[in-house]
């Protein structure tokens, strides 16, 4: 059973289905400049990360001159503190940043969703312990609690995407959680209830399909500060180990002659710049879309 079946002629206001909620979000969405600029700009990094290690002139482990050395000829930016070609290690270490951001945003919206859907449909104490295991969850800061297993544990590619993806699962169970008690009450629900449908189904076929546009949006913002997060613990030697080529771990090996050989630091600095500005105008224009803001204006 869907909304619209359940109600042939919606009156103004009435939740579109989910199809043509999320058709009708990204359509509104796209007509505003933030947006596509947004996207303009995550698509160009996207497309250095995916295409780069096939366009690289070198391997991200070959020495080819000596440590800092300024640009020269196969060397449009010179080279590391170790002779390393400082333009193919920066085409070969997004992927890898990218790659375990999505990992852990899919993980933490994923099992967010999961249960901001459950405990807004059921309430009662399940809701309570949900919300309150959440609380206990978010009293630790991000950073603070990856730090403090990945340096018990070590630096284990799938621990940082694990710790990543369980540190936004209750932001993201919130807000989920907050759209589907205004969804709970509405009549196409209450029907679908009263024929016998199974709670499961009621909370697959009809409350996460009219929370998508929130869902959009928080995934937008997790995706964002997953990226954040790993090239930072990248930085800090705890994401990827050397030799391997990685953003975060390309600003650490190089900062101390930022002043000598700034390529090295800037081109993954500004990469990681370019893709949180990108996703965030993207979720932006997604959350002026979902409210309703700028309708009409393209800004």
């Amino acid at each position: 059973m869907t909304e619209t079946a359940t109600v042939p002629t919606p009156a103004p206001g009435t939740p579109a289905t989910g199809a043509g909620r999320r058709e009708g979000l990204l359509r509104a969405a796209l007509r505003l400049r933030r947006t596509r600029a947004g996207l303009v700009l995550t698509a160009l990094v996207l497309g250095v990360a995916l295409l780069g290690p096939l366009l690289a002139p070198h391997s991200p482990t070959e020495f080819v001159a000596a440590p800092f050395s300024g640009p020269a000829d196969g060397m449009p930016f010179g080279s590391d503190q170790l002779g390393r070609d400082v333009l193919s290690r920066f085409l070969h270490g997004g992927l890898t940043v990218l790659g375990l951001a999505a990992a852990a945003t899919a993980i933490g919206v994923g099992f967010g969703a999961l249960l901001g859907v459950v405990a807004g449909y059921r309430r009662g104490v399940l809701d309570e312990i949900v919300m309150r295991t959440g609380d206990v969850v978010l009293a630790f800061p991000q950073l603070v609690a990856a730090l403090l297993f990945l340096s018990i544990i070590g630096p284990k590619l799938w621990l940082l995407v694990l710790v990543v993806g369980v540190s936004h699962v209750p932001r993201t169970a919130r807000v989920v959680r907050e759209a589907t008690l205004k969804v709970v009450e509405q009549d196409f629900v209450k029907a679908a209830e009263a024929i016998g449908v199974r709670r499961a189904k009621i909370m697959a076929g009809e409350l996460l399909p009219n929370v998508s546009s929130a869902l959009a949006v928080e995934l937008g913002l997790r995706l964002t500060y997953s990226i954040g997060l790993v090239a930072g613990l990248g930085f800090l030697g705890l994401g990827l180990q050397p030799p391997t080529a990685d953003w975060g771990l390309m600003i650490n090996e190089n900062r101390i002659a930022v002043t000598v050989q700034a390529w090295a630091v800037a081109l993954p600095v500004s990469a990681v710049a370019l893709l949180t500005v990108g996703t965030n105008l993207i979720t932006d224009g997604l959350a002026r879309a979902s409210i309703g803001i700028d309708r009409g204006v393209r800004s």
